[in-house]
């Protein structure tokens, strides 16, 4: 299965959660080594969205919310730089919908 173009991936989870320096489980750090930053988050968005046309996502598991599914590949930074990460995404049982929920890094 494939992420559906029109799964919802809000930007405060970019600008809020991943590309903002947290003092707990920071992903800024790690996403900064590719050039995504907290000025360009649209430069994410476009990279969240190619890994998920380019790779399949795997059912992971579900609770009283919905089906996790996760997508691991490469996000493409600036200039090339490649991150392999492991994304996840859920499909609310609410309203059918697929929403991003975190991506974190491919050990």
């Amino acid at each position: 299965m494939k992420i559906p173009s029109n799964a919802i991936i809000p930007e405060e989870k970019l600008t809020r959660y991943l590309l903002a320096f947290r003092e707990y489980d920071d992903k800024s750090r790690f996403l900064m080594q590719a050039g995504f930053t907290l000025g360009k988050p649209d430069l994410l968005l476009r990279a969240i969205r190619r890994l998920t046309t380019e790779n399949e996502a795997i059912e992971d598991g579900e609770n009283e919310y919905g089906e996790f599914f996760r997508v691991d590949g490469d996000l493409e930074g600036r200039h090339g730089k490649r991150l392999t990460v492991t994304t996840i995404w859920l499909r609310w049982k609410l309203d059918g919908k697929i929403h991003f929920v975190t991506l974190k890094p491919l050990r």
